[in-house]
This record gives structure tokens, sequence and C-alpha cells, in this order.
């Protein structure tokens, strides 16, 4: 069976990664959480000291953006793929409301973007391919054979992502992440480069009232429908 690209994007708490993981390792293919890596590098601009008052020290960022080195490897313990920043696993760092809070902003901008998508880029160059995000149908790969664009109402992304936040331990407000998801949802759609949008040629999928199972039996249906064309 030929290899092909698929780009899988959509909401934030669509629940895109982990379905683009499991169908990744179901057909044997690389994936790749691009969200994860804005995420790495907001947690990067954190770390460092680049949000003061609440605001990014763009020119800093920019010029230390050759610092910024990102990669995915599997947890042999999971088999799933771990992300990475600077030789230290910081999968669950990246998964924090802080973050949360402040990624939108830091993927706004066009120069991250511009070194994130050519990371991409060379990622799936080989094909064989899952990645997920916000704008790989439309800018990272236009040309992918499969693409999906996920929904689901804010209600129910906030309750996924404030049951996930329970299950890890945190204290965590349910009207916080709701307002978080709508905040940026907005930002997302409304930022100057590569905003959030369908794929004219994307399959829509609105997973609110779905299963892990009828997603994944959905997946495979339009992943062999792709394959054979």
């Amino acid at each position: 069976m030929k290899k092909i690209t698929i780009a899988i994007d959509g909401y934030s708490s669509c629940g895109k990664s982990t379905m683009a993981k499991d169908m990744a390792r179901e057909i044997g293919y690389t994936y790749i959480d691009s969200g994860a890596m804005y995420r790495a590098v907001t947690l990067y601009a954190l770390k460092n000291g680049l949000f003061r008052d609440g605001k990014i020290d763009v020119p800093e960022l920019e010029s230390r953006m050759d610092d910024v080195r990102i990669a995915f490897k599997t947890d042999p313990a999971t088999g799933r793929p771990d992300t990475w920043l600077n030789g230290q696993n910081v999968e669950r760092d990246i998964r924090t409301m802080e973050v949360s809070g402040h990624v939108s902003h830091i993927a706004a901008l066009p120069f991250v973007r511009e070194a994130m998508v050519r990371q991409q880029q060379a990622m799936g160059r080989e094909k064989g391919i899952v990645m997920d995000g916000r704008d790989i149908g439309t800018t990272v790969f236009p040309d992918a054979e499969l693409k999906v664009f996920v929904t689901a109402s804010p209600e129910i992304r906030a309750q996924r992502r404030y049951d996930e936040l329970k299950a890890k331990g945190e204290q965590v407000d349910y009207a916080d992440i709701l307002c978080n998801v709508e905040q940026r949802d907005y930002i997302d759609r409304n930022r100057e480069v590569s905003p959030l949008r369908k794929a004219a040629d994307a399959i829509e999928l609105d997973n609110s009232h779905m299963t892990i199972a009828q997603q994944k039996e959905w997946l495979m249906e339009q992943y062999h429908k792709a394959c054979a064309e």
C-alpha cells in the first residue's frame, strides 16, 4: 500500500493528538504533534523569562529561535512519542494550564510559525506521517492525500480538558478552562498568519458525541479510501 501524508487539523482539546497517535501506531506511520512544538516554544519563553507583565519580549524570542531545538522520541513504556526540548523530556510540562494560557499568542508570531513549519516539512518529506495541528492541511502540507478537520462544542472540549488535568492531579476550575478554550479559538481563527480554517478538500469530523472506537473506525475508513485513490 502506498504511503501518504495525513493532516489532522481542528480546534483545541478535540482529541486530535490522541486520535492521530493511535492512527499512526495502527498503520505504522510516524506521528508528529505540531501543537506540542508550539507548546515547547511557549515553555521555552516562560522558562527564560520572555513573558514580562503578560507580554512577550518578541525581539528577544526571535533572536533565540535557533536555540529552540524540538524532537520527538518514543517512550518505550507507552510506545508513544514524547516531546523533547533542547535535550529534555518536556511532555508533561507543556500540558499545563500556564502553557495553555500563553501558547496561542506564541503560535500567532510569524517567525515562530515559519520556524516550526520548516521543521515540520522536513519531518514529513518522506511521507508515511500523521501530523495534527491548526494549519497542517492548509499551510504545512497543502497537498496531503488525506485531510481531516476535527471539531466539537467548546463546552465538551473544556470538560475533556478538565477531566484530563484532574486525572493528572492538578487543581483546576472548569469555568477557567472553558474561558481558555474560547479565547484560544478566537485567537486561532483570527491570527494574521495561518489562521485556523478548514481546508477546502478536508473532511469534517464533529466528535462531540463519538466514542474513541467510533472515531477510530471512521478514520480508518477515510485512510483506506485515500490510499485507494
